[in-house]
């Protein structure tokens, strides 16, 4: 079987080296949550961030990084069924904090759970200049590589 991008490794002590060694910028798109089916609806968002396997399988990613003040709703784990805005992206852990959804220490404290973004599901963006950007690019990539493909056929 050939290798389908060099720029990846295919060892398994490789790739976990480089997600744990990985950048802050890289590792801002590797925390991307999928969105909810009526954001996916309303921005018509397929990708974001790309990935060789499910490109070539025909599936799409639905996901955007996930920031600060975005509203979620829990899919997987003890959490399950809660909602809430993100406190905070701990981006070293590779967890996200959602308010409210906390642990109690045996000394009464409440530590704040962190849960991983593919966990979640974004209800509600935050929207700023640069997120408006972000999903205003990928719609006209959409759009042009519609046109292409539309050529090709014609």
């Amino acid at each position: 079987m050939t290798k389908i991008n060099s720029a990846l490794h295919s060892s398994r002590r490789k790739s976990r080296k480089a997600h744990y060694d990985a950048p802050s910028s890289v590792r801002r798109t590797i925390m991307s949550a999928p969105l909810s089916k009526e954001l996916r609806e309303k921005y018509n968002v397929r990708t974001l961030r790309f990935c060789a396997r499910r490109q070539i399988n025909g599936s799409q990613v639905r996901s955007i990084p996930i920031r600060k003040d975005d509203e979620v709703l829990i899919v997987r784990g003890s959490a399950k069924g809660r909602e809430g805005k993100i406190t905070s992206v701990y981006r070293l852990k590779y967890v996200v904090h959602i308010e409210r959804v906390v642990k109690e220490k045996s000394s009464g404290q409440s530590v704040p759970l962190g849960i991983h973004p593919s966990n979640v599901v974004i209800t509600k963006l935050k929207l700023d200049k640069d997120r408006e950007n972000i999903l205003e690019r990928i719609k006209t990539g959409r759009e042009i590589k519609k046109k292409l493909s539309g050529k090709d056929k014609a």
